[in-house]
């Protein structure tokens, strides 16, 4: 546990800080009761926070007695969130974990109402290109089964595989497809590689059901470069928010097993991962052959020079479309940043380093250097068996 400065937080909030932290293990097993109680002291620790009320204790505890079950207060619910936000081990984008805001699905009892929170979710973080950093959640799970969204991210670009396994569009997507295709989607007479996938939904023992995101929501951006005009011939693409919606939101031993929530991209996660990926549109060799780089010698780094060229149009593309997005660069010290103020809070530092280190040009960013704590503390966003192998 690292030291806390007095003036930037009472040594006693970093004293409390620090007994309570061990309670929020996710690797713990606690009862509800112990889980309950222990998110409750982790929200009187914030000083911005809703606080909270003997009154308040003593309801909670009496519900899980009875029903071992409770409901967070819309304030809890936020303020979850963004504890869960500020718990990712695997997002570099930390620091703006207080920014998080919510919408409260929880009432909803149709999947018709999902599919409408879902793009309406859409079209408020995309903002007109200004990124909101969002969560929708809805109700959460009180059975073995919950609510379900199928996507790993509410926008995602379907990936058809062919009889000899080739893939036309993204290869990370060629399952869902499959089971959106299975379900009676209807693609585009003309297949291509960035049709946007519909959404395959399912309630508690319910079967899936699917529902199309309403196009004139999903905000794009067609990839240009700053210095290659020829760029543009290539008809590159990517959507705008990376709405993610395949994980768990556990706060205080509930599980909502579909919160959809979004912070806006770090460019590399384009240009260095899904676009140039080998298992995604792997498309480094075709910008290297236009730029005249491309043979078979490895040692020439053509392969280097192609990354950088496609990192570099997507920041300027997004940058052109008005679409709030960061360099990995700045992301890197925004979240030496945040690591600060969770030392000075008496938190524990956590992270995994393998995620927060850019994948391009990492030695060059402060992370490099450092070394993470692994653990996963609670509330935080977990992975989940994928719905086609719960259901």
């Amino acid at each position: 546990m690292s030291e806390c400065p007095v003036a930037a937080s009472s040594e006693a909030t970093c004293t409390a800080a620090a007994l309570l932290y061990p309670r929020l293990r996710l690797d713990k097993r606690l009862s509800l009761k112990e889980k309950a109680l222990a998110f409750f002291d982790l929200l009187a620790l914030q000083q911005d926070g809703p606080g909270v009320s003997s009154a308040r204790r003593e309801e909670v505890l009496r519900d899980v007695a009875r029903h071992r079950f409770y409901e967070h207060t819309p304030e809890e619910l936020l303020w979850g969130c963004r504890f869960a936000w500020r718990h990712s081990v695997r997002c570099v984008g930390r620091f703006f974990w207080k920014q998080l805001e919510i919408r409260d699905a929880r009432t909803i009892s149709t999947l018709e109402e999902v599919a409408e929170f879902c793009g309406a979710h859409v079209r408020e973080a995309t903002n007109g290109g200004a990124i909101r950093p969002l969560v929708t959640v809805f109700p959460a799970q009180r059975g073995p089964q919950g609510w379900r969204i199928w996507n790993h991210q509410l926008v995602r670009y379907a990936g058809y595989r062919a009889e000899d396994g080739d893939v036309l569009g993204d290869p990370a997507e060629a399952h869902l497809t499959e089971v959106s295709l299975g379900l009676g989607w209807k693609p585009p007479a003309r297949r291509g590689r960035f049709d946007v996938l519909p959404l395959v939904l399912s309630a508690p023992k319910g079967a899936p059901q699917l529902f199309e995101l309403c196009q004139k929501d999903v905000l794009e951006v067609s990839l240009e470069h700053p210095d290659y005009m020829w760029f543009g011939e290539m008809g590159l693409r990517w959507y705008a928010v990376p709405i993610v919606s395949s994980m768990r939101l556990e706060i205080g031993g509930i599980r909502y097993s579909a919160a959809p929530f979004n912070g806006w991209y770090m460019g590399t996660e384009i240009g260095a991962r899904n676009l140039a990926d080998l298992g995604r549109y792997d498309m480094l060799p075709e910008i290297a052959q236009r730029m005249g780089i491309l043979e078979r010698r490895e040692a020439s780094l053509w392969r280097d020079r192609a990354l950088v060229e496609l990192n570099r149009a997507v920041l300027y593309s997004y940058r052109k479309a008005g679409v709030r997005m960061v360099d990995h660069h700045t992301a890197a010290q925004l979240h030496v940043r945040f690591e600060e103020e969770e030392a000075a809070a008496g938190r524990p530092v956590t992270g995994r380093w393998e995620w927060l280190v850019p994948p391009i040009s990492g030695a060059t960013t402060p992370l490099w250097q450092r070394s993470y704590d692994p653990s996963e503390y609670s509330p935080n966003f977990v992975y989940q068996r994928p719905a086609w192998e719960a259901s």
